[in-house]
């Protein structure tokens, strides 16, 4: 396994994550550093980034169904954030920690989203689901 360090030379904003920041990525993926770039710099802090040939092996220990996978499974704090997941719903699931949610995912790769961003091309619409317990719902609509 190969080991990314991205860090910023300045903070945005104080850090709300208290732990480290790691990203296991499909192998090579280039929009997850975008999308580990945009967080590290939300967040105040590095992300390390792991090639990982094995994330559904880390899917199924996080109860989280196949349906919702994408490139990338960040942990932060004890809640996965799988795919492009927006930093302002990253904030929110944080800050609030509702119960019985382990995660958020964007399944696929939609374009507009954090790190998917195409200059010309309109962003596509897509929802951000809550998962945890076995259970599913729409946490934020895009």
């Amino acid at each position: 396994m190969r080991k990314y360090l991205l860090a910023l030379a300045f903070v945005a904003s104080p850090a709300l994550a208290a732990g480290d920041i790691v990203m296991h990525r499909d192998l090579g993926c280039g929009c997850c550093e975008a999308w580990a770039a945009q967080v590290a710099k939300a967040f105040g802090k590095a992300v390390t980034i792991v090639d990982d040939a094995n994330r559904a092996n880390m899917h199924k220990r996080l109860g989280m169904q196949p349906a919702l996978a994408s490139c990338h499974t960040a942990m932060i704090d004890g809640i996965a954030f799988e795919g492009h997941v927006p930093i302002a719903d990253m904030k929110r699931v944080l800050a609030t920690r509702p119960a019985g949610v382990t995660g958020l995912a964007v399944p696929g790769m939609p374009i507009g989203s954090p790190g998917m961003e195409v200059p010309g091309r309109v962003a596509d619409s897509y929802t951000v689901i809550a998962f945890g317990a076995g259970k599913t719902s729409a946490f934020a609509r895009r």
